[in-house]
């Protein structure tokens, strides 16, 4: 059985590396983000009284 040469590896290591690395992107910017929705502005604001 012959073995493969090392620029078939190195080709072989570039083609699966620049696939892993599109797959990667694709994945991080295919997914539309949430929106953030702001607290509202009615929070109740209770003040303390300290009596020392």
């Amino acid at each position: 059985m012959p073995q493969m040469a090392p620029l078939l590896w190195l080709n072989l290591f570039v083609m699966f590396s620049l696939t892993f690395m599109l797959f990667l992107i694709l994945n991080y910017f295919i997914k539309v983000p949430s929106k953030i929705e702001k607290p509202s502005l009615l929070t109740k604001k209770t003040e303390m009284n300290w009596k020392w």
